[in-house]
């Protein structure tokens, strides 16, 4: 199936340069098309010999030893034929920039490894083998990253059979716990507005909160409610216990705050007809709420949030492979095989990862299609994300120990490296805090981590960055801007590093905690507990540097390049800290109900019979912005009725006026009935367009502007901090003077 699909799937740059084979580019595209397909290469001995030819040539690269001058030519002459290359489009061109850059990276690591480690004392040798084990863990992190992500397979839909009585029946499961009702109700609504047949498509709540409000309506709007008579196993035990008791042919889960489009069924199921061996096909996680990132460092839409990178390369890497992953929402799974393998996991608590594993080592196959078609609500404050990402971390830990994918049956060479990554990816948390720290083992300790001079150092180390950071910026460029995966991984980092180290240990130990949604924050304050760790590093680094500063004014000068590149090294580090502190910053967030913004067709209809043409500017479930004719002024409480469009589909609500002025009108929708709200969400929410057209369309990454982007957040976190910090000096020494004076 892969290398059918794989050839259908050419990137869009393939195309166009292949069009137009005029100038110089398409001539030698033309001329390596030609070598490419020559017969010559088919022969099984012909492949043997250049593979063996390239193996020995790489080895040799990788290893011949050079001097300082030697080094400099070398690297040079590899980083501009990098960035000639990255000028280049096509997927061709992307696997040559991999391949030098893995060979400086592992030019890197052998120089590392054979001339840097001869450690003189004991202090040397701790600081020095601790930042040696953190490198090889980034090493092969970035050598299963380029596995995953080097040749994502971009699946298209397949149209589903004419004859609509051949389709089958479909199950929809929306597990929640302790959500409000406001929450779930846009799921449920823009689930029975599935574009599917009405006798073969089933909308269940399943519902471990057990509340009579939810149960209401349900009944009402004419849904299933399904409810259990305890809680064991959370989330999959929700949708196991559902599983026992309905009989689609297919399961579509949702989590209660992902509202699907009508198209979701229609664009998702055709790939099921296909292949019979699909078990489970996974769309993309998209949010219309800024998580806290976005939130308090004011970016949303403006870069790529954290999961992007997952959503939008990692997993279509992994398609490639055949081990798509279940991430427990916005999927269809295949009933029969689910059963097979006695249902959603319930030994970890990442039960959807282990489920599609399972689901792979019986040999069915796993499927991503990277066309959103669902949204939902982020994480709200910064602890509730670490809560979150915890859990992850956690379960894949324990999966690495309980069901390690590099063992048992079942899985071939490139489903166990995906999922292996998957899972390495969440051991960051040591190496990321021994490179928040590495370069303080010099200039507090006087340690030599390397058994090198400073200039070698550079010579080889800089390549190696500067290659991974241009590969990864084109590979990833859509999905992830440079250099902002280390701020992810340092506000992480401390967090996450005990929970997995334990569960590595210990798999048992831990439990499933549900992420909380929907939720506000009134007032804008300093997490000052989450911001602990972050507020040590950055004490420490930045007395580091002063400490740095120090040697340099009255040193003695002989270490001089040594101490300048650390305290470089402290600096950026200063830099990543501060940026996490800014995280920590939360603002205000006094909509419990987020507006997305959209253009959608619409009308005022006015009590005297009058319309006025307009579009929208933003909306949510509660009330709508309209973009109204210059010098339109409606008083505030005015009545009156909105007309929504899709294609030849009108819907009409009651609205009240909330604002009025230059040429924006803001409403708030008046009393709607179930119908109303249902046939409100199948206009807005579950718009088949609604999400496809923002999905990885921002401007492609730059890594020196973001490198510029992430020492502004930085400057930012240190000055709120340094506020903060005033705001609660003050008030103190005003109350020790008040002391004083009595």
């Amino acid at each position: 199936m892969s290398v059918t699909l794989l050839n259908d799937q050419q990137t869009e740059a393939d195309e166009k340069a292949d069009a137009n084979p005029q100038g110089p580019q398409g001539h030698w595209r033309a001329m390596a098309h030609r070598i490419a397909n020559a017969p010559l290469w088919q022969h099984p001995a012909v492949r043997l010999a250049v593979s063996i030819l390239a193996g020995v040539l790489f080895v040799i690269v990788v290893s011949v030893p050079l001097d300082l001058t030697g080094q400099i030519i070398f690297a040079a002459g590899s980083f501009a034929g990098a960035m000639l290359l990255n000028k280049t489009p096509g997927r061709m061109t992307t696997l040559a920039m991999t391949v030098l850059s893995i060979t400086a990276s592992m030019r890197y690591i052998y120089w590392r490894l054979t001339d840097t480690i001869g450690f003189d004392n004991p202090i040397d040798a701790f600081f020095g083998y601790g930042l040696l084990l953190a490198e090889l863990y980034a090493l092969l992190v970035l050598l299963l990253g380029y596995f995953q992500t080097a040749w994502p397979l971009q699946r298209r839909p397949v149209p589903m059979p004419a004859d609509m009585a051949t389709w089958p029946s479909v199950d929809v499961f929306i597990p929640t716990y302790n959500e409000p009702l406001d929450v779930v109700r846009q799921t449920v609504f823009s689930a029975i507005s599935l574009d599917w047949p009405s006798d073969r498509l089933h909308v269940y709540v399943l519902d471990d909160g057990r509340r009579p409000e939810f149960r209401a309506f349900c009944e009402e709007l004419g849904v299933g409610y399904l409810i259990r008579d305890n809680n064991a196993h959370a989330k999959a035990g929700n949708i196991n216990a559902a599983l026992k008791t309905t009989s689609s042919d297919y399961v579509a889960i949702f989590d209660c705050d992902h509202i699907p489009t009508r198209s979701f069924l229609q664009v998702c199921m055709g790939w099921f007809i296909r292949d019979p061996q699909l078990a489970m096909l996974q769309t993309p996680h998209v949010f219309f709420s800024p998580d806290p990132f976005e939130k308090n460092l004011d970016t949303f839409h403006a870069m790529p949030n954290e999961g992007e990178l997952f959503y939008g390369i990692v997993q279509d890497g992994n398609d490639l492979w055949n081990a798509a992953f279940f991430c427990g929402s916005c999927a269809i799974i295949k009933r029969a095989p689910l059963m097979e393998v006695g249902g959603i996991a319930v030994e970890t608590v990442t039960e959807d990862a282990h489920t599609a594993l399972k689901l792979n080592r019986r040999g069915y196959n796993t499927a991503y299609l990277e066309i959103p078609q669902a949204a939902g609500l982020a994480t709200e404050s910064l602890s509730g994300h670490v809560g979150q990402r915890i859990r992850w971390a956690r379960g894949m830990a324990q999966i690495c120990r309980i069901d390690n994918p590099l063992l048992g049956p079942g899985l071939h060479f490139g489903q166990r490296l995906c999922y292996l990554n998957a899972m390495l990816h969440f051991f960051y948390g040591l190496p990321r805090l021994v490179f928040l720290t590495a370069p303080l083992a010099y200039l507090l300790f006087g340690a030599h981590v390397f058994q090198a001079t400073a200039l070698m150092i550079t010579a080889y180390a800089l390549p190696h960055l500067a290659h991974a950071s241009i590969t990864n910026s084109r590979i990833q460029g859509r999905f992830r801007y440079s250099f902002w995966n280390e701020v992810y991984e340092s506000v992480l980092a401390w967090y996450i590093m005990r929970p997995v180290l334990v569960a590595f240990a210990n798999p048992k130990l831990g439990k499933f905690n549900v992420t909380a949604k929907g939720g506000i924050i009134e007032e804008a304050y300093f997490d000052w507990s989450i911001a602990r760790p972050y507020l040590f590093l950055l004490v420490v680094n930045l007395f580091g540097f002063g400490v740095g500063i120090w040697h340099l004014v009255f040193g003695s000068g002989a270490e001089t390049t040594t101490l300048i590149i650390n305290m470089v090294w402290t600096f950026y580090n200063i830099i990543l800290t501060s940026a996490s502190l800014a995280v920590a910053s939360e603002t205000r967030q006094v909509r419990s109900t987020p507006r997305v913004t959209a253009a959608l067709p619409a009308a005022i209809r006015f009590p005297d019979g009058r319309t006025l043409v307009c579009e929208t500017g933003d909306f949510s479930h509660n009330g709508l912005a309209l973009t109204v004719p210059p010098g339109t002024h409606l008083a505030t409480g005015s009545r009156i009725d909105i007309s929504l469009f899709r294609s030849d589909v009108e819907g009409t609500f009651p609205a009240v006026v909330t604002f009025s002025g230059n040429g924006r009108l803001g409403v708030r929708f008046d009393d709607l009935s179930l119908q109303q709200q249902a046939e409100l969400a199948s206009l807005t929410f579950a718009r088949a367009d609604a999400w496809v057209k923002s999905w990885g369309q921002r401007q492609r990454d730059k890594p020196l502007t973001s490198l510029k982007s992430v020492f502004a957040i930085g400057i930012r976190g240190f000055g709120q901090v340094l506020g903060n910090v005033v705001k609660i000096v003050r008030p103190r020494r005003a109350v020790s003077r008040s002391e004083a004076s009595t």
